[in-house]
């Protein structure tokens, strides 16, 4: 296990070398942990999940504001600064109404991105308002929604059950937006996931028990454990949390190749 320790020296030079310039930084596991993301070059996705010991990221009436600690958001902070965008579903934004933002760490606020597939957002969430980074709406194409305050509308062509993710990260590009983060809910991330294109899953754990409530990750199931994800994983203390940082790519599953995969409305 690494020991996380992050000054504010490492930090400033993880963000130039996120500009692309740089050549490391002084603390060995700050730079093993975050310089994959801060120096990817082309697109690159990483997918971040915060949840309790026994694998819950809320309560089953959807209270997921204390799940992770201090340093377990001063982590997820960190990957927002690095990555040009961050991703999460219609879900999150009605459960959490998140801001997306880098609060807790020096660096910008990448642009904020939601998959509202069937156009029910209607304007008054707070990131329509609070005058932070851009926000991007994908929409089916067959969806008639209202024009969100401020909000670049795209519309995608949906596939057998809603938005695929590889459209929604060709259109990012388009705009330049190729180091993504995929921050929520379950099942988006799950699909980015079973597409195969999430270079690194961030599992964040923090010493607490819910006991019901869901999962923070929702793929498919599988029938033996022959078809499991097994990736390369190293451990890292970050303090109030314990973070499983999984190299996804170009490792696959077998028992879950081929199988179809979209974005629709839920988180």
């Amino acid at each position: 296990m690494f020991k996380l320790e992050m000054d504010e020296a490492t930090w400033s030079r993880l963000l130039v070398l996120r500009q692309g310039g740089g050549e490391g930084v002084p603390t060995e596991a700050a730079y093993r942990l975050y310089a994959p993301i801060a120096g990817a070059t082309g697109r690159f996705v990483i997918a971040q999940v915060g949840q309790s010991l026994d694998g819950r990221i809320a309560t089953p009436t959807g209270d997921a504001r204390d799940v992770s600690g201090q340093d377990g958001l001063a982590h997820l902070h960190r990957c927002r600064a690095l990555v040009d965008a961050v991703i999460v579903g219609i879900g999150t934004v009605r459960a959490d109404d998140p801001r997306l933002s880098v609060r807790m760490v020096k660096g910008a606020s990448p642009v904020r991105v939601i998959v509202d597939c069937h156009a029910e957002l209607d304007g008054s969430e707070s990131l329509f308002h609070d005058g932070g980074a851009p926000v991007i709406v994908f929409r089916s194409a067959r969806a008639k929604g209202i024009v969100l305050p401020g909000a670049e509308i795209i519309s995608l062509e949906p596939k057998a059950c809603g938005l695929d993710p590889h459209d929604i990260l060709d259109a990012l590009a388009q705009r330049s937006l190729d180091r993504v983060l995929v921050e929520g809910g379950a099942r988006t991330i799950a699909r980015f996931i079973a597409a195969g294109l999430v270079d690194r899953l961030h599992v964040a754990i923090s010493p607490i028990i819910i006991g019901s409530g869901p999962s923070g990750i929702a793929l498919s199931p599988i029938e033996s454990l022959a078809g499991a994800y097994r990736p390369v994983t190293e451990v890292y203390d970050l303090g109030t949390d314990i973070l499983f940082d999984c190299a996804l790519r170009p490792q696959r599953a077998s028992g879950r190749q081929g199988q179809e995969v979209r974005v629709a409305n839920e988180a």
